[in-house]
Order: C-alpha cells, then sequence, then structure tokens
C-alpha cells in the first residue's frame, strides 16, 4: 500500500476544498433586480428573492430607485454590450416606452412557463402583468362625509389646501385633467388649464405614495388620486379611508416586470419573472398592499375580493388608456407637470 506525506494530505484536502467552493460559486448566481423600495420592495424580497429564488441558488440584489430613474436607466443603457440590471419592474406605460425603444426581450411560454396563468387582458409580448389595481379617488371617510362621485371633485372649492397628489403619478394625474377639462385619454389638451387650477387651489404634491400616506393620516389632505390598492392598505393600518371609482373611470394601473435585452443574466430573469407570478407571492401582495392577481390561480378570499376589487359595472366603465400616446406626449407631459407645480 502506498503511503502519503503530510504535505500531499494538507495539498490534496485543500484541493478538495477549493474544487468544493469553485463548484458552489458556479452554481450560485445572481441577478440584479430594479424595482421599488419600501412596501413593494419589502414584499419582494420576503416573497419571492427569499423563499422562491433563493432555493434555485439565484442571489437577488434589489437596485432601487424611482420609477423615473429606473426607465432613464433602461433607455440609456440599451446600447451597452452589458446592462446593470435582469429584471427591471416599471408601471405599464413606463414599460411599454421600453419596449418601443427595444430595451426589453421578449416574453414567450418558452421564456416564462406561467405565462398561460396570466389573465388574458393584461398580457403584453414584452412584460409579465406582476399586480393591478386603478387609480381612483381615495378619501378620508371623516373628513368627506359624502362620497365623492366624479375626478371633478378635486376643483371644489371646499377641497381647497386638502387635495393629494403623488408626483410619480404625473402622467395620471393629467389625463385626469384633460378629461374634466373636456379632453380625453388621447387629447390632453386641456389639461395645462385644469392643473394650474388645482395648484391655485393648493393642492399638494407628495414624493412618493408613501408620503401621501402619511399626509392622509396626519389629516392635512383629505381626498387624493392614488391606487384603490393603497386605500385598502393605508385602512388596514387604521386611517379611516375609502375609495370611490369615479362616473368618468378609473384609470387602470399595471405593474409589470421585463428582462433587459443587454441583461446579464437572463435565464436567471426569466426564472424571476416566473417566480413573481407565482399564487403565493401574488396573494402576498394582494393581502398586504390590496393590488390584485394577474394570474387565474391566485383565487382571492371572499372578504378581500370585496374589500379590493372591482364590481362589474366599475370594470365596464375603466377608461381606455392608449400608451403609445402617453408615450409620444411623455416629455410634454412631464414639462407641463414640472412648470405648473415646481416652478422655481
Amino acid at each position: 500500500m502506498n503511503k502519503i506525506s503530510r504535505r500531499q494530505f494538507v495539498y490534496g484536502s485543500a484541493a478538495l476544498l477549493l474544487q468544493s467552493r469553485l463548484a458552489w460559486a458556479a452554481d450560485k448566481r445572481s441577478i440584479v433586480v430594479g424595482t421599488w423600495g419600501g412596501d413593494f420592495g419589502r414584499l419582494l424580497k420576503d416573497n419571492v428573492d427569499g423563499p422562491l429564488m433563493a432555493p434555485q441558488g439565484i442571489e437577488v440584489t434589489q437596485s432601487i430607485a424611482n420609477a423615473a430613474t429606473r426607465r432613464a436607466k433602461l433607455l440609456a443603457e440599451r446600447q451597452l454590450r452589458r446592462g446593470s440590471m435582469d429584471v427591471v419592474c416599471l408601471a405599464d406605460f413606463d414599460m411599454f416606452a421600453g419596449f418601443q425603444a427595444g430595451a426589453l426581450e421578449p416574453i414567450t411560454p418558452k421564456h416564462v412557463s406561467r405565462l398561460d396563468k396570466v389573465l388574458p387582458f393584461l398580457k403584453t409580448s414584452y412584460s409579465i402583468p406582476h399586480i393591478y389595481s386603478a387609480h381612483v379617488l381615495v378619501y378620508n371617510t371623516e373628513k368627506v362625509k359624502e362620497k365623492p362621485k366624479s375626478f371633478a371633485d378635486l376643483w371644489d372649492p371646499r377641497y381647497k389646501g386638502r387635495v393629494g397628489l403623488v408626483d410619480a403619478l404625473f402622467p395620471t394625474n393629467t389625463v385626469i385633467a384633460a378629461i374634466v377639462g373636456g379632453g380625453s385619454p388621447t387629447n390632453i389638451a386641456p389639461a395645462a388649464a385644469k392643473l394650474r387650477e388645482l395648484h391655485a387651489l393648493r393642492a399638494k404634491v407628495y414624493p412618493s405614495q408613501e408620503a401621501l400616506g402619511i399626509g392622509l393620516k396626519a389629516g392635512e389632505t383629505w381626498i387624493a388620486i392614488t391606487a384603490a390598492a393603497r386605500s385598502y392598505m393605508w385602512h388596514k393600518a387604521g386611517i379611516p379611508l375609502a375609495f370611490s371609482v369615479p362616473s368618468e373611470g378609473g384609470f387602470p394601473a399595471t405593474y409589470e416586470a421585463g428582462v433587459p435585452k443587454n441583461a446579464s443574466h437572463k435565464a436567471e430573469g426569466y426564472k424571476y419573472l416566473d417566480a413573481m407570478l407565482e399564487p403565493s407571492a401574488q396573494l402576498a401582495f394582494a393581502a398586504k398592499m390590496g393590488y390584485l392577481p394577474c394570474v387565474s390561480d391566485a383565487k382571492l378570499p371572499p372578504d378581500l375580493d370585496a374589500a379590493i376589487g372591482f364590481t362589474q359595472a366599475e370594470q365596464d366603465r375603466m377608461l381606455k388608456i392608449n400608451l403609445d400616446y402617453l408615450t409620444k406626449e411623455h416629455a410634454s407631459i412631464l414639462d407641463t407637470w414640472m412648470k405648473i407645480f415646481f416652478k422655481a
């Protein structure tokens, strides 16, 4: 029998350990997900990143920024060989802009196995719908005794200084102002005058949804444009809120995810999209944030469905949003918004 020296044993053991570590490193993959922070980021971490991706050997790093920054990054990086994100999360109109610019990979059943579970009216060729709701009127039931019936109620002088708007929702706010002014989702010309009227009525513009929630809780804001889902979440937190789908119709709000064409880890990015569509993740967002599931096999409990869902009549009068039009008008909309509410 051949004997090995102590030195040979030590070297051999070290080599085996190194080989093991290299094999582990090769199996360990990491992706970067561009997303919102706050409640959204925490729910992704708790319901997708940890329980669904980690068991696959995929580590997730969240790149947190506001939507405008992520959209700009997606568009600016599209000429690079490798971008900084493997998955990008954006609202529907921002994702559409990325698609139009050729910055997103296609989404097919070959890439995302759960695509067949996605509700048909939410499907696109370039992203998966993650959660959806509608921007409606959210109001403090202790301050606003009569349920508001129209977006035009925001211009009622009795709400002077008590209307809340979210900066990031400037496309929604602009379309609504246009409709109240006699325009439509594809005619925003009347919006500027109506937004100036809101500014004159001292409407408050909040930097984030979370900041709006604080304003509603403090009573400085009584009525606002935001997602019905937010009303549910804040009501659960003890704020006396309810939502109303106005006579004009709610503004559909879908939050989506896609894989940039220059992502470094596309296969893992697609796996992340699949995980986002899992019933467990979908139901967690519904229970915590009040957003509706986008897949057919995530069934809400009846009481939750009644609290966050929309009646058939409300669904029928949802506004028909033309994403192509909004994308073309995006720079003009933003410019008008900034000049009215943030001029020096």
